[in-house]
């Protein structure tokens, strides 16, 4: 039993489980198949928002299961999620960049909602991913944490980025993967403004 445990807790048994959305679109990849850059579009850029909701919905989960300690197991690895995010959302500009090629450039391309919306979260997560080594948070102290705070404006673009994809025709799957947080988020708000109330009390 604690063989499997400490396989589990293995940073590294994290990681792969991370990697594994990516195996079949590598393997798509390689296949020969001409549209496998465009059809891996949607893909990288769902599982890129799909880990940032994840991480974003560890704090408030620990708010609503006291004293669980999944939560807790998920807190000590929030990082992994985060730097998986921006990885997912690096190959999904990258695929993008390819396929459009000097398209993506230009002035009628980039002044579309969607496209900027999807420009700006991903220029967000630049620093975030950057910064979210052991090294990088002990240098920065307080000021990591005011700095991680920008996610809240990555997920925003994200959620109006993916609502916006073919004349909004995201909205349903944005809102399904969303939801969640943004209840989460409403929970977490409502419990410290009930807190600070009976602190004044």
């Amino acid at each position: 039993m604690s063989a499997l445990k400490s396989f589990f807790n293995s940073p590294y048994t994290f990681w792969v489980i991370l990697s594994l959305p990516a195996i079949p679109m590598l393997a798509m990849l390689t296949s020969g198949d001409p549209k496998a850059i465009h059809q891996l579009l949607h893909p990288t850029g769902e599982f890129a928002a799909r880990f940032m909701i994840i991480s974003m919905m560890i704090t408030p989960l620990m708010m609503l299961f006291k004293g669980a300690s999944w939560p807790r197991w998920m807190m000590k690895r929030r990082r992994y999620l985060g730097v998986a995010a921006f990885g997912y959302a690096l190959a999904h500009t990258i695929l993008y960049l390819i396929d459009e090629n000097m398209v993506a450039f230009s002035g009628g391309e980039i002044s579309k909602f969607y496209i900027w919306t999807g420009w700006v979260a991903f220029l967000v997560f630049i620093p975030l991913a950057i910064t979210s080594t052991d090294g990088w948070v002990k240098s920065l102290g307080t000021r990591w944490k005011s700095l991680q705070r920008f996610v809240y404006l990555a997920a925003v673009m994200t959620l109006l980025h993916w609502a916006a994809l073919h004349d909004w025709g995201g909205v349903g799957a944005a809102l399904v993967h969303f939801g969640p947080l943004a209840a989460l988020e409403l929970y977490r708000v409502g419990s410290n403004l009930r807190r600070q109330r009976l602190r004044a009390a």
